[in-house]
């Protein structure tokens, strides 16, 4: 029987110096189904460049809009005349 495979996470930073192996992780990333979440980062330890990439699970970037729509409705049709607190 095959070994239940651990769920994915919704979002991975990868970090790791600037070479050939960073960018192979970068890849298998994207062949499983992530997608880059902003740019990358890069710094210098004082011998080698480290670089950095955030991937994100499309579905998880979907549920986060969703929840902002959401939240964006429930303000607009709130029927309260007071202003919410905070704001004018």
């Amino acid at each position: 029987m095959p070994e239940p495979t651990e769920e994915k996470l919704s979002y991975r930073l990868i970090t790791g110096p600037d070479t050939r192996e960073f960018c192979e992780r970068i890849t298998t990333a994207l062949a499983d189904g992530y997608v880059l979440h902003g740019s990358p980062a890069a710094t210098f330890n004082g011998t080698d460049v480290i670089v950095a990439q955030a991937v994100v699970l499309p579905a998880a970037i979907a549920n986060a809009d969703a929840a902002v729509a959401n939240a964006v409705d429930q303000l607009e049709n709130d029927d309260d005349d007071e202003a919410f607190e905070g704001h004018a």
